[in-house]
């Protein structure tokens, strides 16, 4: 395999990590406010902490594609590499939304 393939399949496995890692936040985020809103916070609380965790992968996927721009290696723009970071920004939006509304069903309940 040639250098160049070699770099375009770790691209790819990072931008992937990205969309999985932040997809996965995402999720877990959802299922906590749904299970808030049926009072089991302790549910809530766990798949919270797996938001968090999911980010914190998918935030590694990212620091690395920072720091090899940091470095000097342009990195190459692609649809691919927008959606991912769109999925990572969502994701991190919905989860501190999420914290926000199951906080909300703690002071009603």
């Amino acid at each position: 395999m040639s250098d160049k393939t070699e770099e375009q399949e770790e691209m790819l496995q990072t931008i992937m990590g990205l969309i999985m890692h932040g997809g996965d936040a995402k999720s877990n985020a959802m299922e906590a406010i749904h299970a808030a809103k049926t009072g089991d916070f302790k549910t809530a609380d766990e798949k919270l902490k797996l938001a968090d965790d999911a980010l914190i992968k998918a935030h590694h996927s990212q620091t690395g594609l920072l720091t090899r721009e940091a470095s000097g290696d342009s990195i190459e723009m692609s649809l691919l590499m927008v959606h991912g970071q769109d999925h990572l920004m969502n994701a991190i939006t919905f989860k501190d939304i999420a914290v926000e509304v199951i906080d909300l069903y703690k002071k009603i309940a």
